[in-house]
């Protein structure tokens, strides 16, 4: 294969943009089926595709925001309403969020944790994705995704979880790039 310097300046340059600096437009039908096809165009040994994708746009992400907040109060009554209105905004203001649900299935030669690692890499197959579409798009968790209650609500079944909530939209600020770690600090060479 030849290389491919914007495909390269792109991944030195990528930078995700917070939920709350995504508005609208978001992906029309086609740009979401092209996303989604790109999505889910990762690594599953076994071809057993152990992920699904739930999607939030419209008025769906005014009323799961509704469902999460009441899981919270249910979770803690005592909870104050800032931190109800934050769970009521989970999905807003981005026109879309696609939810990554980790799916396993039974199988005698592909272990759960190789599965999970398919499921997580659709988040960030998601967001190249959707950057590619000229769309910006942030990765986020908060706590829903270690309650069950939660969890359920937004649509998992039973044996499942979400690994991820892809929220994208049209980037309202070009966002700075982070500091980034030093190469030196995150990589060595494998001596006996």
């Amino acid at each position: 294969m030849p290389a491919n310097a914007a495909l390269l300046d792109y991944l030195k340059t990528r930078r995700s943009v917070g939920v709350g600096f995504l508005q609208e437009p978001g992906p029309n039908a086609a740009e979401l089926s092209e996303l989604l096809t790109i999505g889910t165009r990762v690594p599953d040994h076994g071809k057993l595709t152990p992920w699904r994708l739930v999607l939030w746009d419209g008025a769906a992400r005014v009323r799961a925001g509704e469902k999460l907040a009441e899981v919270a109060r249910r979770n803690n009554p005592a909870i104050d309403e800032s931190a109800l209105e934050a769970d009521r905004r989970h999905f807003l203001p981005a026109p879309l969020t696609v939810g990554v649900i980790f799916s396993p299935k039974q199988s005698p030669k592909i272990p759960e944790l190789e599965q999970f690692m398919s499921a997580v890499n659709v988040c960030f197959a998601l967001e190249h994705a959707a950057f590619a579409l000229g769309y910006a798009a942030t990765w986020t968790s908060r706590w829903v995704m270690f309650d069950a209650a939660a969890q359920q609500a937004l649509g998992a079944r039973g044996g499942e979880r979400f690994v991820g909530f892809i929220h994208i939209g049209t980037a309202a600020i070009k966002p700075e790039d982070r500091p980034r770690p030093a190469l030196e600090s995150v990589v060595s060479r494998w001596t006996e």
